[in-house]
């Protein structure tokens, strides 16, 4: 018998007390409150991860509401222990079913290494974070609260999950404040999920790569050894090796996108994420 998964022992009273607060400014209306990311696959490193959680609220939740969350979450009113916090809310109606859209009520990024951000409004912000984000949920979230995480969570199909990888990877490719070592680590489990239909903690996901690539072993490596590092401490990695690197994931996304009949690069639907 598999034992219960559980968040690492450094983040358990603050993901209790985030829980609390949550349930506090809500009332009965969350359904659940779910640890994603690197918690929900096991890969979390303090000092160096965000925290992801996701909260499934009741589609009455109110604005007001999504603001007393905000405030009573922000860091410092709620000191992260970690790099920071990135916290969606979903209603449930939108939660429950696939969708290629961003669809959250809001959006809070804070902590002592994440810029503060807040947004009410989906319309705002790339769609393809909020896709892949639910895809690893639906797979392998932690619940902290509520509802089962597949009661709660559609999984986007695969053709969506591949558009958005290809959005994310030309946003590493070309988007700015990205860590050198994180834009390697999220290529090579955007390959292990073209390759398997999976997603792989950024650790394991870059084993199996730099296993089978004896090209990018060392930058691979060199990526890994990185990540163990704080995130103002990340070393740095050779541009030329980084970019060619994430012109090579960019092509085996157009493959897995090419082998389920979708649009090539620049067609129709390349621009961004299906409707939602």
């Amino acid at each position: 018998m598999s034992r219960p998964r559980v968040p690492p022992p450094e983040v358990r009273p603050y993901l209790g007390e985030l829980v609390r607060r949550t349930r506090a400014v809500c009332g009965p209306r969350p359904v659940s409150v779910l640890a994603v990311g690197s918690l929900a696959l096991g890969d979390y490193r303090h000092g160096r991860s965000d925290i992801d959680v996701t909260v499934v609220a009741d589609d009455s939740l109110p604005r007001q509401a999504l603001r007393e969350l905000a405030d009573a979450l922000a860091h410092p009113a709620l000191e992260c222990p970690a790099a920071g916090l990135e916290l969606v809310v979903y209603p449930a109606g939108f939660a429950a079913r696939p969708s290629g859209g961003a669809g959250y009520l809001m959006d809070l990024n804070t902590g002592p290494s994440l810029p503060e951000r807040i947004s009410f409004d989906p319309g705002e912000a790339p769609a393809f974070w909020y896709v892949l984000d639910r895809s690893i949920a639906h797979q392998s979230g932690l619940p902290l609260a509520g509802r089962a995480v597949r009661d709660v969570i559609a999984a986007p199909d695969r053709p969506t999950v591949l558009d958005a990888l290809r959005s994310s990877v030309r946003e590493h490719a070309e988007g700015e404040g990205h860590v050198a070592d994180n834009r390697i680590l999220n290529g090579c489990r955007s390959v292990v999920y073209c390759r398997t239909g999976h997603w792989f903690a950024k650790r394991r996901a870059a084993g199996i790569v730099a296993a089978s690539e004896a090209e990018f072993r060392p930058l691979v490596t060199d990526a890994l050894r990185s990540f163990g590092h704080r995130r103002e401490s990340a070393l740095a990695l050779p541009g030329v090796a980084v970019r060619g690197f994430l012109e090579w994931v960019a092509r085996c996304v157009e493959s897995a996108v090419a082998a389920e009949g979708g649009p090539a690069a620049g067609g129709p639907a390349a621009g961004g994420a299906m409707p939602g």
